[in-house]
This record gives structure tokens, sequence and C-alpha cells, in this order.
């Protein structure tokens, strides 16, 4: 199946039903089958997107990987990026924030502002991720991610393939929606895929340096991620809206949230 027009929501519904029980190898050559170069793996470099990316390469399908460099990622994740670059032999297209952008929020709000208030931390994000997700999703229909349920409970009724009305109504695609966390250690290890060494350091999710910590044995995975907040969820705004509401709005301790938001 070919996609030459936009799908409908119902219609992206009914593939939602039918890949549910399709492998995930299954689910990622269809989007890269359907759309072709008008989709991108968007990718921060975690295991979970290492093993769609390898997936992609052992499939023989070209894949376009896109990440966003939000100028404060740990030296370990550069490392990797050039990493890949060379076991696959693929580029990889980095977006950046904009430099005005970034230099607005720290003339009024400092270098670090994010540990003082969540939605101080959410404008960072916004800065950072979320305007740069905008700009790499540009001339896509659709984008893959690597988003699994167990990973939080922000992600508990990902699908397979959706509608995402967060980004003008692109599909999004998540191969590994159905996949644990052993089953992607799995896969890295019997497959050989390069991963992040922060994981061997104690980090189950990685993001910017300043706002990632490892994790304590028991502890949720996502809990590194601005371990500071109580809460709230643990998301920077790219994957979750709350009732439709966008996550760049402040939250209240309730995981609510609010009208209010700091201005540049």
């Amino acid at each position: 199946m070919v996609v030459e027009q936009k799908l409908s929501k119902s219609q992206i519904e009914g593939l939602a039903s039918d890949y549910e029980a399709r492998t995930a190898e299954e689910t990622l050559e269809w989007a890269l089958k359907a759309f072709g170069d008008r989709v991108g793996l968007i990718s921060s470099f975690q295991a979970e997107t290492m093993v769609v990316l390898d997936m992609a390469h052992r499939l023989g399908l070209p894949v376009r990987v896109v990440t966003i460099d939000t100028g404060r990622l740990p030296e370990e994740t550069y490392a990797l990026i050039d990493r890949v670059r060379q076991r696959y032999d693929i580029s990889v297209e980095i977006i950046y924030p904009d430099m005005q952008d970034l230099q607005e929020l720290t003339e009024k709000h400092g270098i670090n502002p994010f540990y003082r208030s969540v939605s101080l931390r959410l404008l960072c994000c916004d800065m950072r991720k979320v305007r740069p997700m905008k700009r790499a999703l540009d001339g896509l229909d659709a984008w893959i991610s690597g988003l699994r349920r167990s990973q939080s409970g922000t992600r508990a009724n990902v699908a397979k393939i959706e509608f995402d009305s967060t980004h003008d109504d692109k599909i999004k695609v998540n191969p590994l929606a159905d996949w644990s966390q052993e089953q992607i250690w799995d896969y890295v290890k019997s497959r050989d895929v390069p991963y992040n060494e922060l994981y061997d350091q104690g980090y189950t999710s990685i993001g910017c340096s300043p706002c990632t910590r490892p994790t304590e044995p028991g502890e949720d995975p996502r809990a590194g991620r601005w371990w500071w907040e109580k809460g709230v969820p643990k998301e920077c705004g790219i994957h979750v809206t709350l009732d439709g509401v966008h996550l760049m709005k402040e939250i209240d301790p309730d995981g609510r949230p609010r009208d209010s938001q700091p201005d540049l």
C-alpha cells in the first residue's frame, strides 16, 4: 500500500487495528513502503530508536533519520551519532533550536531555569525540543518513534499507527508499542546494535545532560528524567497531550494543565 493522499482518521484507526497483532518489522515495513522519503525516523538515539533503525537496515529499506540537537546533550549521545553514521553508512539530519529563541530564554531566565519550576522547564523544552520538532517534521507526512506502552502511564495507550493531532495531523508510527524493556535489550545484545554508553552507567532514559540522571534499582525507567519534579508527567511535550491540551501549559501537582506559562 503506497499512500498517495492524506488518510482519514477512520482509515488510520483501521490500520491501527489491523497492525496491532503484527510484528514491529511488519509495521515498520508498511510505514517505509507506504511513505518512502515522506516518513522519517525521529531519533534521540536511545535504545528503542536504535532497534528501529537496525530493523530498517535489516529490511533493506532506506530510512531518513532525523534528530534534534538541543545544545545540552551528553557527549556520549554525540559519540553514538557518529558511530551510527559509520555502522549503517547513513547521514543523520540534525535540527537545532533557533538561536534567537535560546538567547531570549537565557537572557530572561538564566542558563538553567528548568530547576526552578515546571513551567520554566517546559518552556526550555519548548525552545530546545518542541519547536525544532515541528521543523523536523516539515515536508513529512508521517514519522516513526520508539514509544512503548510500558515506558510510562502517559504512554499506556499508544497505538502502533496513530493520528498525531499535535503535529498537523500527521501519521505517527510506533512499531515497538507493545515491546517490553527486556525485548529491547534482547534485540540490542543479540544483534550487537550500537547503544548509548550511559546505559552502562545506570541510565534508563537519556535526554539532556542537566535534566537526566541514572536511576536506582526498582525505580521507574523514566524516574531519571527531570527527577526534581514531583507528580507531573515525565514528558517534554513532543509526544503527549492531556485531554487535548498541549503540555506547554504549567501542570499542577495533580497532573492537570494550567493556563499560565512564562513569557520570554
